[in-house]
């Protein structure tokens, strides 16, 4: 539902998303296969990420435009070109991402677990955003989830089992080790593995 607020909101979501394109586009010129981080913050695990692996280019996204800053600080301080970090959601991201790039890895570290059961819409592991990611992705690519906070982890292992297009892999060790500012203050953390199933076709495609 639109927010009621905002009185033409699809106008609005079109416009938004038309300007994220066109800033992508240029940044993105001749890329394939896309490494994401959902929700990253200042920057520390990608650009750690990116410093590790320079034949991946890298895409992090935020929804705080203080967080893009700093990270993008780290970026330049680090002389990464095979980084970049964009302010936007998940949804519009995935939306404005040119059609010729496909995600071969998603990192999903320590979301807003959203407690209270009112809020529980709000949480990024649903089915509905689960499709429109794997539409995105290539066979085979892997989603990294990570968070301590134990129901959220059991509520996302549920989805993403029950879901058409992933798969849950034991089998598949996590990537990359760097430790996060919010790994770091939790006490424990629980972490999801799962792979894009090859030859289906998304619910959201």
């Amino acid at each position: 539902m639109p927010p009621p607020s905002i009185p033409d909101y699809p106008a609005v979501l079109a416009s938004r998303r038309a300007e994220l394109r066109a800033q992508l586009a240029p940044r993105l010129t001749g890329v394939r296969t896309l490494t994401l981080e959902i929700g990253c913050g200042h920057g520390h695990f990608l650009t750690a990420y990116a410093a590790a692996h320079p034949d991946r280019r890298c895409l992090g996204l935020d929804i705080a435009n203080d967080r893009i800053a700093r990270a993008l600080r780290k970026r330049d301080r680090a002389r990464l070109a095979n980084l970049d970090f964009v302010h936007a959601d998940a949804d519009d991201l995935l939306s404005a991402l040119p059609e010729e790039i496909s995600l071969s890895q998603v990192f999903v570290l320590f979301p807003d677990p959203w407690p209270k059961r009112r809020h529980h819409k709000n949480r990024l592991m649903q089915p509905e955003f689960l499709s429109r990611l794997a539409a995105r992705c290539a066979p085979n690519a892997g989603l990294y989830f990570r968070t301590d906070y134990a129901p959220y982890f059991a509520e996302a292992s549920s989805v993403v089992h029950e879901h058409y297009d992933w798969s849950l892999s034991a089998d598949t060790p996590w990537p990359f080790e760097h430790v996060t500012v919010f790994q770091a203050r939790a006490e424990a953390h629980e972490s999801l593995v799962a792979l894009r199933r090859p030859g289906v076709v998304s619910a959201a495609g």
